[in-house]
């Protein structure tokens, strides 16, 4: 007996619904590692084991020392050049950024088919609104490699619906009347918009377009706040924005290749190393340039961006942190508060509600008529963030979502519609 299922490939975290029985009915959320329901959207060649792992799993063998390429935030990869060019996985092998996404939805499928004793091969993908902003080329670009990786490991009918329409479809099956929800899906890599007009009434339509009365999106969202936090607090640590003996900054592409995970190993070339090494002289403060070779040599990347990003979650709902740096110099420690992340993510905060605001524009429809603001995406953890939103549209009611789990929700809705 062949089943479908609905698949949420985020940038940071996945997740995978099925039908509750063979017969159809309820959709439900597949464990898809362990008793979790949620996936971070990481693989990781171990290359001293010679094997694959995926999410917490994957991050604690990278976290444990272990050789090997980590790959995260792949979903950003789809539609830009990267996509097609190869990685070296630390073993001296390589392989196309499009086949790691294959090999991760893979997993999930297999996680799904194992959950649902039968084979899988119908599907609904989820996807953003715009892979890639202000280029229709390779946001079609984008959509057809995800779809290739799908069918490459053995999905053959495949339908996509816009990630933020289907948390709207989860927002709307608790309603009892009709509504004009703008909901805001901000996850790791973009933050979608759609206004979608709701309501009890509407849900058994399988055809939904005309309730859709905009959606927009900015490839603006987790990640870029965390690629903020490493360079305005981490990386001065090792000389970002420090000035050279004649008063010329320090040259920076190092340090925006170290706060972008997937730029991070193209550092530890034997070549750019080299240079970097060669650099020396031009540090007014030497330990500057002592701390990055170091990261450099021991590839202590990722280890920095992830203290970013904990920085981040640390003090998401207000209050101060501590970033531990002691693998790169004993007793480094740097404090780190709400403030210092609302002042570092200004500008991504003002691009995400101007986003926002652009959405509901296009519909025609005054910020006053919209009824309530659903909030789902891992980055609606950010107090100021939601409350900036709230405040361009005030006389709208919040509602938190699940902050993960949503999107997978609504989009097995929508494909137990399809294919139920």
């Amino acid at each position: 007996m062949t089943t479908f299922c609905a698949i949420d490939f985020g940038t940071s975290n996945s997740a995978v619904a099925l039908p509750v029985s063979p017969a159809g009915g309820a959709m439900r959320l597949a464990p898809v590692e362990g008793e979790h329901t949620t996936l971070p959207t990481t693989v990781f060649f171990n290359a001293d084991e010679h094997t694959r792992e995926f999410g917490r799993a994957a991050l604690a063998s990278y976290i444990d020392g272990f050789d090997g390429r980590l790959m995260r935030s792949m979903k950003s990869i789809l539609g830009s050049p990267l996509a097609t060019s190869t990685t070296d996985l630390g073993d001296g092998s390589a392989i196309r950024y499009t086949e790691i996404i294959a090999i991760f939805i893979e997993h999930l499928k297999r996680s799904a088919e194992a959950c649902a004793g039968a084979p899988i091969t119908r599907a609904v993908l989820g996807r953003p609104v715009f892979f890639v902003d202000d280029d229709a080329r390779a946001d079609r670009l984008a959509e057809e490699q995800l779809e290739a990786a799908a069918r490459a490991v053995g999905f053959r009918d495949i339908q996509f619906q816009y990630e933020p329409i289907a948390a709207a479809f989860d927002y709307e099956s608790r309603l009892t009347q009709e509504g004009l929800v703008l909901v805001a899906d901000i996850g790791g890599g973009t933050s979608d918009f759609s206004l979608v007009r709701v309501g009890p009434q509407r849900m058994q339509r399988l055809e939904r377009k005309d309730d859709v009365l905009a959606h927009h999106g900015v490839h603006v969202a987790g990640t870029d706040f965390d690629r903020r936090v490493e360079l305005s607090t981490i990386l001065p640590e090792l000389g970002y924005q420090t000035l050279d003996p004649e008063g010329r900054e320090i040259p920076n592409r190092v340090y925006f290749d170290l706060a972008t995970w997937h730029l991070i190993n193209t550092i530890y070339t034997p070549k750019r190393t080299a240079e970097l090494k060669l650099m020396r002289h031009l540090y007014g403060d030497v330990r500057h340039h002592d701390r990055l070779m170091r990261v450099i040599e021991q590839r202590l990347g990722h280890a920095l961006a992830a203290r970013g990003e904990e920085a981040k979650i640390g003090v998401s709902a207000g209050g101060e942190t501590m970033i531990d740096l002691d693998a790169v110099e004993a007793d480094l420690r740097l404090a780190f508060c709400d403030a210092q992340l609302i002042e570092a993510g200004r500008e991504e905060t003002r691009r995400i509600v101007q986003a926002a605001r652009d959405t509901v524009q296009a519909a025609g429809v005054a910020p006053a008529e919209v009824g309530a603001l659903y909030f789902t995406g891992g980055s609606t953890g950010l107090l100021f963030l939601t409350e900036a939103l709230s405040e361009a549209f005030s006389q709208a009611q919040p509602v938190f979502g699940d902050r993960l789990a949503s999107v997978a929700t609504g989009l097995g809705i929508h494909a137990q519609r399809l294919f139920g």
